[in-house]
């Protein structure tokens, strides 16, 4: 008999779970200064991630030992390419966190190659149209639903064939996010919310602040109203919304806002912030 394999939950998957939470599991304390109570009451807890961003596979695996729900992979504005993202996968398959990779752009060459080396949750930036969400649902699918190439036999997405019926299953296998981060996407994110296939969104306040004149003022209170405007807009289309935020105060009002996910910090950034404070310690 051979050998089976079946893939772990995706993060469509992870967030319908959400519901399901114990009321004991709302009262613990979360990672990344989001307490598990941080939500409105009666509201499910958000998934409380982190960002990797130095390729290095210890960190990935730090941040999946450190309590984490989800693992975000940045391919977009980090020197990580399809090998790391591969090792990075590999270093995390371990531990019970959700990895997420986000492609550098919406392309179906590079999502292909990037599902094919095994991950089943993609995060693809600069969505500003229902019509780019739908190329990029496309290209997650195969024909006739989309585009994506079938070489799964050749690849660790199937894990080598060694999943069942790997490509009559795939839709369900991987999950699609796609990021908000434009004054015009926020204007279209009820149509984007609307494209079937698309799982989840995800603001991004940095370069939403950029797109509205308000470069580097993420926390400016015409941004968070935007982020809010996506919030309301998604939650009324029935998907879920996380968004982007390293203020540990802002992320717990967007948890009580409603988030449904939230990232609230990265490696080198508690890399960069506990090597300043070791430098200054003594001086």
């Amino acid at each position: 008999m051979p050998f089976r394999v079946e893939l772990p939950p995706t993060l469509a998957e992870r967030l319908a779970a959400r519901t399901g939470q114990s009321a004991a599991e709302d009262a613990e304390g979360g990672p990344g200064g989001v307490g598990r109570g941080a939500a409105a009451p009666g509201v499910p807890a958000p998934l409380v991630g982190m960002w990797v961003c130095s390729g290095s596979p210890v960190a990935a695996e730090i941040a999946g030992a450190a309590g984490m729900d989800w693992v975000l992979i940045d391919g977009e504005h980090s020197p990580i390419g399809l090998e790391t993202i591969t090792g990075l996968l590999r270093a995390l398959a371990a531990y019970p966190a959700t990895p997420v990779v986000r492609v550098p752009a919406l392309d179906a060459v590079v999502i292909k190659q990037v599902l094919d080396a095994g991950a089943q949750n993609l995060l693809v930036p600069m969505v500003d149209t229902a019509e780019q969400a739908a190329d990029a649902v496309r290209a997650v699918r195969y024909p006739p639903a989309g585009v994506r190439g079938v070489g799964s036999a050749l690849a660790r997405a199937s894990r080598w064939n060694a999943v069942p019926e790997y490509l009559a299953r795939a839709a369900g296998l991987v999950s699609l996010t796609v990021q908000i981060e434009s004054a015009a996407a926020v204007e279209q994110t009820a149509a984007i919310a609307a494209v079937e296939g698309v799982d989840a969104l995800f603001v991004g306040p940095a370069d939403l602040a950029a797109s509205m004149g308000l470069l580097g003022q993420q926390g400016h209170p015409e941004v968070v109203a935007a982020v809010h405007r996506v919030f309301d807009a998604a939650h009324a289309a029935g998907k879920p919304v996380g968004v982007n935020c390293f203020d540990p105060e802002r992320a717990r009002e967007y948890a009580r806002a409603g988030a449904d996910f939230l990232s609230v910090t990265a490696d080198v950034t508690l890399m960069m912030r506990g090597a300043q404070e070791a430098a200054a310690s003594l001086r």
